[in-house]
């Protein structure tokens, strides 16, 4: 297929051209990534969330910034909330990173997608877009989730670093030790660290992940930023190369790379299942009926799944 060895090669229109494909849920695309895929698994990817208001796009142009300078090519996915009118990005392609814009280095790619009302706040296809990023020769690909709360779990079965960013003066803390977010955080950002209550924020973090597990080989590291200046900026990418090095000791890195694959393939076949039962009963109309009676208490959820498996002979 063309469009996937332009990707292969390294061409950027090609590669935006089948992430839009991607969201349309386009059958070329699936065609497409099936090919790319053997030319993925080489990038690095970060995931970074945290409170809308802690300055997360601000602090990934700095990051992209710094990676630049060591020589690394970068993609980044800014996942926005969803139009409820057109089902798109709210707020558009590179809209908050212009300093970084991909006419301006080449060896830069940002894409903003919609959730599409995923409750983890990763859309299907974001995570088909950073294979797309990753068979385009990118060597780091960042994706910012919206850091709506709990949901942002699910950047975790994603990204090989988690990247958790909060604010001092916000209740950004609080917030996030209530989502339990906290778990899953390999780095720490206390951005915005020239306000007061900095070293406050930090000691909280410093709280919380005491009472966390001692068995884990990497302990999580927090670094204090003010995104705005540039500080802290080098410190927290060397930060993420050592956590990136100790991926590849002791095999975790391998055991995330397991556990993501079988919720991609677990995620993969429950959506075609749905498709294909969706069809066999009749389809949205079909499910709308036992919806309506569902919802008139004629029936409950669990008879109307197993009369609806009934008629398809399950």
């Amino acid at each position: 297929m063309e469009i996937a060895e332009k990707i292969l090669q390294g061409d950027i229109a090609s590669a935006s051209r089948l992430i839009t494909m991607i969201e349309n849920s386009s059958e070329e695309a699936v065609d497409a990534l099936k090919i790319i895929f053997p030319r993925t698994g080489n990038a690095y990817v970060v995931g970074i969330t945290g409170a809308p208001g802690a300055g997360k796009s601000t602090l990934i142009c700095e990051i992209i910034g710094e990676f630049r300078r060591r020589g690394q090519t970068v993609g980044v996915i800014a996942v926005d909330a969803t139009s409820p009118f057109s089902g798109g990005a709210l707020l558009g392609d590179r809209v908050r990173m212009q300093k970084h814009d991909i006419y301006r280095d080449e060896g830069v790619f940002i894409r903003s997608m919609a959730t599409r009302g995923n409750l983890g706040g990763l859309a299907r296809a974001t995570r088909d877009a950073v294979s797309v990023m990753d068979a385009l020769g990118k060597d780091v690909i960042i994706v910012e989730t919206v850091g709506v709360g709990q949901g942002e779990v699910d950047i975790f079965k994603t990204a090989h670093t988690t990247i958790v960013v909060l604010a001092p003066g916000m209740g950004d803390d609080i917030q996030a030790i209530k989502a339990g977010i906290m778990e899953i955080g390999d780095i720490f950002v206390v951005n915005k660290a020239d306000r007061d209550g900095a070293d406050k924020t930090v000691n909280e973090i410093k709280l919380v992940l005491s009472l966390g597990s001692k068995q884990k080989k990497w302990r999580p590291e927090i670094f204090k930023t003010v995104a705005t200046e540039g500080d802290g900026i080098a410190e927290l990418v060397e930060g993420l190369e050592r956590h990136r090095r100790c991926l590849g000791e002791g095999g975790i890195g391998e055991r995330r790379e397991k556990q993501y694959s079988e919720t991609e393939l677990l995620y993969l076949l429950n959506e075609r299942v749905t498709r294909e039962i969706l069809k066999k009963i009749g389809g949205r109309e079909c499910l709308r009926e036992y919806t309506e009676r569902i919802i008139q208490k004629e029936i409950d959820p669990y008879t109307a799944s197993d009369m609806l498996l009934e008629r398809i002979g399950w």
